[in-house]
């Protein structure tokens, strides 16, 4: 089955939804309706289904060949294209930022330690919905009510992570361009130390190598696969290795060098031990 992803959001995830018959390309506004009502989004992709766990709207509750209902997900269709007039009824930035301004004052009464980043309006204009970020759970449910009858809507309030905060606001990373996630990276991956230590600059420092959001920088992933793959022509740490015939242990590795460092005992009068890198180039008939 073959569906389009649609994001209403940045800063939450994507849906899916059946093409119902029209010609979509990524970029295309278009209006959907939800479980929660009518919403406008952008078509940010597309992908395929498996049909044993996946449904349209318009074919369930059909039986099997045993005259039974199966367990599907089911997929909801776009409804149209979307054209000016519905460009026309989304609510403006200044809107947006009164409503957020509104939102913090009535936070700080109740004394809640939240930060309010983003402010959206479903596209019938039936809910409101504000995005928050926090150290763990927060009980607010005095501000919903209080915010409810400021507003007159369905009030629903999504906590985001510290990266979707930069996603949000934008800034300019490291490397003196705009932070990546607010141009073209669409989905945040996770990115581990392990990742720093692959790539040879976990001994930088966390402040070198972490992004405005405090987080590890979404760029250790660009490389990772090159770096995975030169990986597998070292010999692994801890390995024994013969250098030279002197017997060493591998301790550490330069893959793009395509080098590493060995260990060996040292033969001074006091004993103890030396590192040496070594240029598997050179050296790789003999480890």
């Amino acid at each position: 089955m073959k569906i389009a992803k649609v994001k209403f959001i940045d800063w939450d995830k994507e849906y899916n939804f059946s093409f119902n018959g029209l010609e979509l390309k990524e970029g295309d506004k278009v209006v959907v309706k939800t479980e929660l009502g009518l919403e406008l989004g952008d078509v940010v992709g597309f992908s395929d289904l498996d049909d044993s766990e996946y449904v349209l709207e318009s074919e369930a509750g059909e039986t099997d060949e045993n005259g039974e209902q199966t367990e599907k997900n089911i997929i909801k269709p776009i409804l149209r294209k979307a054209v000016l007039r519905d460009l026309e009824k989304m609510v403006s930035f200044d809107e947006k930022k009164e409503a957020l301004e509104v939102c913090r004052k009535t936070k700080d009464r109740h004394d809640l330690p939240m930060k309010f980043i983003d402010v959206h309006y479903s596209f019938d204009g039936s809910r409101v919905t504000f995005a928050f970020i926090a150290d763990g759970r927060i009980d607010f449910r005095e501000l919903v009510k209080d915010l409810t009858r400021h507003f007159g809507k369905t009030i629903r309030l999504q906590q985001i992570g510290i990266r979707d905060e930069a996603k949000i606001m934008g800034d300019v990373g490291h490397c003196g361009q705009r932070l990546c996630c607010r141009g073209h990276l669409k989905n945040l991956e996770s990115i581990t130390s392990e990742m720093a230590d692959i790539q040879g600059c976990a001994h930088r420092g966390s402040d070198r190598i972490s992004g405005v959001c405090g987080r590890l920088m979404c760029c250790l992933a660009y490389e990772q696969r090159g770096y995975e793959e030169l990986v597998k022509n070292l010999p692994p740490i801890g390995a024994k290795v013969n250098v030279d015939g002197k017997r060493g242990i591998v301790v550490g590795h330069n893959p793009l060098k395509q080098a590493v460092k060995v260990e060996f005992q040292s033969d001074g009068e006091n004993g103890g031990r030396v590192v040496v890198e070594v240029d598997l180039n050179r050296h790789k008939k003999q480890i």
